[in-house]
């Protein structure tokens, strides 16, 4: 199920450059470039040339292939009309589908698990509805009479899923001031994992795990073989927000167990801003009926029968809802072969490789910067969370000088150098502007933003 490929490690590599050496030496960088086997991945990207783009982690750069799969579905468009649905190359009626197997290998799947589908958001409404109906205490579910269900979750998720879940609940007549379970963070930056264990040996209630592979602000990457296992010792299910991790973390989801996840296309998948989402559904739950029942997923074979009962298809299709975006879609053909051609164990080297680079550059700062990120590589997503007490306003001075990473309350400055176009040099620099930023204090010229895009 994977495409994962053989080759000579590049952290190895970083860790034997910098024995004795200056990580800001420049020879440093340039010798880690010169060993890293994606470099010609570059030339494929529009790689802004005045900037240091290092904010992959929010959305990806605009790649040749993904141009030309979203060129060819616009000229399919233009010469073939209503046509496209079958004639297309391939035919939009099944694309969905033909993404979820272009997909699969990056997830760890089988290509029935998993379809190109709705937005991140809108899939964790319909894949955590779903699940609460299978389980007892829910109006739709085996005993009705049965104790609520509870949904564990962590306090340092992105705020959307806990706003589905706290809607998914709410429709059933459970109380999610009840029934919303959260694991509390030790230090505010990361969830240790027997904090989940001990969450499900504590509550007896609880029907579904639902975390994410990494964390956002700290990038912390979660054992999700072991979270998924804990939850099934304790009759959950275990589900997933993979948005910042597939397209730079390899994941073995059909191997692990889990029971679903879903992930965005616009970060490490480089699809484009609002490209569609993704979701994985296990085989074994193929066949439940849909929280949020859509004509798109309906069985191909009497979708256009028109009737007025849902047919779902027996596969991870039958969660999409609406007629697929084929223009928001197109992209992700292009982006996905290319990281197939590169290889996701190759990506995900490279971006433990630059990103241990990066933490040692930081380690390099004075101390008033800290690295929030843990270190150990089985726990490190693909971003550097760089604290600051001065992050939001660092992060202004950093755009100033062309450098585009984000901010994240309360003092995170999150930098990203995404692998298949992100250069150690790049990262040398990035950390040079965090050194002259400081030594000068400029951020002081700085306000703090009262709102807006980061």
């Amino acid at each position: 199920m994977s495409n994962r490929t053989d080759t000579t490690s590049l952290p190895t590599t970083v860790d034997r450059v910098l024995t004795d050496a200056d990580p800001f030496d420049p020879t440093v960088a340039a010798e880690l470039d010169a060993a890293d086997p994606l470099a010609q991945f570059r030339e494929r990207f529009d790689v802004p040339e005045e900037e240091l783009y290092v904010d992959g982690n929010s959305l990806g750069l605009f790649s040749e292939a993904a141009g030309e799969s979203l060129d060819r579905v616009r000229e399919e468009w233009r010469e073939l009309a209503i046509r496209g649905w079958e004639d297309g190359e391939p035919d939009w009626f099944h694309f969905a589908e033909h993404l979820g197997e272009l997909l699969a290998p990056l997830v760890g799947a089988d290509p029935a698990e998993v379809v190109v589908a709705n937005s991140t958001t809108t899939n964790v409404h319909t894949l955590l509805g779903t699940f609460l109906d299978t389980l007892p205490g829910t109006p739709a579910g085996p005993d009705p009479d049965a104790d609520a269900p509870a949904v564990l979750v962590d306090d340092l998720d992105f705020p959307t899923d806990h706003y589905a879940i706290r809607a998914q609940l709410r429709q059933r007549g459970i109380d999610p001031d009840e029934k919303l379970r959260t694991v509390a963070s030790r230090d505010g930056r990361t969830i240790h994992p027997g904090d989940v264990e001990a969450a499900l040996t504590e509550h007896d209630d609880i029907g579904i795990v639902f975390l994410p592979s990494v964390l956002y602000r700290s990038g912390q990457l979660f054992d999700i073989e072991r979270i998924t296992a804990a939850a099934h010792d304790h009759d959950a299910l275990a589900g997933f927000d993979l948005a910042h991790s597939v397209g730079v973390v390899p994941h073995d989801l059909a191997a692990h167990g889990v029971d679903f996840a879903t992930w965005c296309s616009y970060k490490y998948l480089n699809a484009g801003p609002g490209a569609v989402a993704g979701l994985y559904v296990a085989r074994r739950h193929h066949g439940t009926t849909p929280a949020l029942a859509g004509w798109w997923g309906n069985d191909k074979q009497t979708q256009f029968e028109m009737r007025q009962t849902f047919d779902p298809a027996d596969s991870a299709s039958a969660w999409q809802i609406g007629t697929i975006p084929m223009l928001s879609a197109a992209p992700i053909e292009g982006a996905a072969e290319t990281l197939q051609e590169a290889g996701i164990d190759r990506v995900r080297e490279k971006s433990l490789a630059l990103t241990d680079y990066l933490i040692a550059l930081v380690d390099a700062l004075p101390d008033v910067f800290s690295v929030g990120t843990p270190r150990d590589h089985a726990a490190r997503g693909g971003h550097v969370a760089v604290e600051h007490p001065a992050g939001e306003r660092l992060s202004e001075a950093l755009r100033d000088r062309g450098v585009v990473s984000d901010f994240r309350p309360p003092n995170v400055v999150r930098v990203c150098p995404s692998p298949l176009y992100t250069r150690f040099t790049d990262v040398r620099a990035v950390a040079n502007h965090l050194r002259e930023i400081d030594d000068s204090e400029a951020y002081r010229e700085y306000e703090t933003n009262d709102g807006g895009v980061t």
